[in-house]
């Protein structure tokens, strides 16, 4: 009887789009530098002191775009960074102060930062299960929130992975088509277990006149099966834009809460074969619990005895912490410190599928971790554009090199395979990460980042603290639709641009 042999599938080909600059540069450095040449060729007809003066200048100018570090960011970049949290530091904009005695009037706990300003709906989905919707007005955008129950992969067969990641990816692309979607995010959350459900359950279930033996044996593990267990949530984001389309007026959060309602049963449905388990939307009251725990952990007991006993009844005007600060890197809110990191380089070459099975797992030197992979989905049209101006740009720069390098024509190859990939109907979507490790004080912190800074080379990412911005990096890693680059002051082409 012959066997099938089932070879490891491995994934990879993640690309970040190559840059229409001359060696390396970003255009404006190479349209700069064009200038400079041209205004030094034309200073000769003058003097050679002036051309040479005018060419320091120019390299005095260009130097800030030419030169980055090993994340890729350029001189220009930090500086800007350093002069932003200056001014922020100078404003008070760092410290945030709610509650009775804080500025968020009527003594509520409003969130800080980029959700400062979020407001929480709830409303029925076709299915007429209740969900909650964020609505984000300085973006126009709405984002809905889904509770997932994966089954993980321990004693699971290489087979059902592979199709519960070939599912997942066609999930990914299918967003590309998602009417009004601009942004989704997936959150895996790891927290020590208070050990309250488990005694809640056995509570519940222990006879009365039980024998001896048994209770006593029952005690035994309320008291001490906790201790080092850990508890994981999952939960997935999406965000759809208000906007203003062709034909049609800017929509309300009425018209978009009906919106978002008929398209929840078949994405939800669809996660079904991805390996996520069951997957039903948050309601208010369990979204303003999950954020008030991530800014208060001390919290999380607490919050679970009031579930199991009719619930806690919290409001988002109460999910915010009481006090929080930000320093140039951590973030101290309430009774903890976070530290969060952006990831800077995706996996390179191929991998397998569990290659974050070590970075979302618990850790023991960080009491509460979570990882946030974010994605923005372009557009069909959109795709074939960006495909197909990377296959340029990695050609361009095979050809200015004399010698052919064999890391050129990897590119090169590489950019041709998604050119071909999407021409056969793939999605293309952009994708980040945020990592925020959240320790009970000060003195924890440097074990955290340590911790960190070995899980990620096992990753096969490159990640780097997010200075200057922990406080937005810390909100953007929670589930509630986010989209960091349209917060920024520059404009996201400006910015590619340098």
């Amino acid at each position: 009887m012959a066997t099938e042999e089932l070879t490891p599938r491995t994934y990879g080909n993640f690309r970040k789009p190559r840059s229409s600059g001359l060696r390396g540069l970003s255009l404006g450095a190479t349209m700069l530098l064009f200038a400079g040449m041209i205004a030094v060729v034309l200073a000769t007809l003058i003097s050679i002191w002036v051309a040479l003066a005018l060419a320091m200048s120019f390299a005095v100018v260009l130097a800030p775009l030419a030169v980055k570090d090993r994340h890729g960011r350029t001189l220009m970049q930090r500086g800007a960074v350093r002069l932003a949290w200056w001014r922020t530091t100078k404003s008070g904009g760092h410290l945030y102060r709610s509650g009775p005695l804080g500025r968020s009037g009527y003594g509520t706990c409003e969130l800080p930062g980029l959700a400062a300003a979020s407001k929480l709906t709830e409303a029925r989905d076709g299915y007429g299960r209740p969900f909650a919707m964020v609505t984000t007005p300085a973006t126009g955008h709405h984002a809905v929130v889904i509770s997932c129950n994966p089954d993980g992969a321990a004693l699971v067969d290489e087979r059902q992975v592979d199709t519960w990641v070939a599912h997942w990816g066609q999930w990914l692309s299918a967003l590309s088509a998602e009417p009004g979607l601009v942004a989704a995010s997936v959150t895996v959350e790891t927290a020590p277990d208070s050990g309250v459900r488990l005694q809640q359950e056995i509570a519940a279930n222990t006879a009365p006149d039980a024998p001896d033996l048994a209770s006593s044996m029952l005690n035994e593990v309320v008291t001490d099966y906790f201790a080092g267990s850990a508890q994981i949530t999952t939960r997935i984001a999406l965000t759809y834009s208000g906007a203003a389309r062709p034909g049609s007026p800017r929509r309300s959060a009425e018209d978009m809460a009906v919106h978002i309602g008929t398209r929840l049963p078949g994405l939800t449905a669809g996660l079904s074969m991805t390996g996520a388990g069951t997957a039903v939307p948050m309601t208010a009251t369990e979204l303003a619990e999950a954020v008030r725990v991530a800014y208060d952990p001390a919290v999380a007991p607490l919050v679970e005895e009031a579930q199991a006993t009719g619930g806690t009844g919290l409001t988002w005007s109460e999910a915010g912490p009481m006090a929080a600060q930000e320093a140039w890197a951590h973030y101290r809110h309430d009774g903890a410190f976070s530290v969060t990191w952006a990831m800077t380089e995706a996996p390179q070459g191929e991998v397998f599928s569990n290659v974050l099975t070590g970075l979302v797992q618990p850790n023991r030197d960080i009491a509460r971790k979570r990882v946030t992979l974010l994605y923005r989905p372009h557009t069909r049209a959109e795709s074939a554009r960006v495909v197909q101006q990377d296959y340029k740009n990695a050609l361009f720069s095979a050809q200015q090199s004399q010698i052919g390098q064999a890391r050129d024509d990897a590119e090169v190859t590489a950019a041709r395979r998604t050119t071909e990939e999407q021409a056969q109907g793939h999605g293309v979507i952009r994708f980040g990460m945020l990592i925020t490790a959240t320790v009970n004080s000060a003195e924890e912190l440097p074990k955290a980042a340590a911790a960190v800074d070995h899980l990620a080379p096992a990753a096969r990412i490159a990640v780097r603290p997010v200075y200057g911005s922990q406080s937005a990096a810390f909100a953007a890693a929670l589930p509630l639709g986010l989209v960091l680059p349209l917060h920024t002051a520059l404009p996201q082409t400006v910015r590619d641009a340098m």
